[in-house]
């Protein structure tokens, strides 16, 4: 589930539809969390689809590390990329503001961290010199990632969090442990999907 004080905008014909934030979202706000209303689609499922069904799901759907396609049910996935994202991941089912958030800004997202199927091609952006992202992107820029969840987590108790109830009871001891910086933050390396992944993973 996308954060509440946000909506849906079109952008061009280029580039289609974007999530803007309509209210100052804090770095270190929950952006996005899983939620049971989200769909996961195991890969098998999603190649029998007919052509067109599995074009969109895998044009708005992301893969997690167990290699389910995962197709969010609000405007949660019509978040664009950005190589200079407002929002970075975790390995705790929810992504975090990764800076302050200012209305009118749009939320993005650094695709080379969703499992693409296939190279992704990019607008142009400053300050970078990359063009594509390439499915195998996490082994390489996870480390940067890692740092800025890090940081992020520094502010996580000062803001309010109305997608908080949406932490899964499993993550919520070790979110309090980086937090407080008891614990290290899980690399989001681990979200790399690997095919030798056993399938009986995928149901923890």
């Amino acid at each position: 589930m996308i954060h509440p004080d946000t909506e849906l905008r079109y952008i061009n014909s280029r580039i289609g539809y974007g999530v803007f934030a309509t209210r100052l979202i804090p770095k270190g706000t929950i952006v996005w969390a899983l939620d049971d209303l989200d769909q996961k689609l195991d890969p098998d499922y999603v190649e029998r689809l007919d052509p067109l069904r599995k074009r969109e799901v895998q044009k708005y759907a992301f893969k997690n590390q167990f290699g389910q396609y995962i197709l969010c049910w609000d405007k949660a996935r019509f978040v664009n990329h950005s190589f200079h994202p407002t929002c970075v991941d975790t390995m705790y089912d929810l992504e975090l503001a990764a800076r302050d958030i200012y209305p009118g800004e749009q939320l993005t997202d650094d695709y080379g961290t969703l499992n693409l199927d296939e190279p992704f091609d990019c607008l142009p952006e400053e300050g970078t010199d990359r063009t594509r992202v390439l499915p195998d992107d996490l082994l390489h820029y996870h480390q940067r990632w890692d740092r800025i969840a890090e940081e992020a987590f520094r502010s996580f108790h000062q803001v309010k969090q109305p997608l908080g109830f949406l932490i899964r009871p499993k993550h919520r001891e070790k979110i309090r442990a980086i937090v407080e910086q008891q614990a290290p933050i899980d690399s989001l390396v681990h979200l790399y999907c690997r095919a030798e992944r056993k399938k009986e993973e995928s149901k923890e």
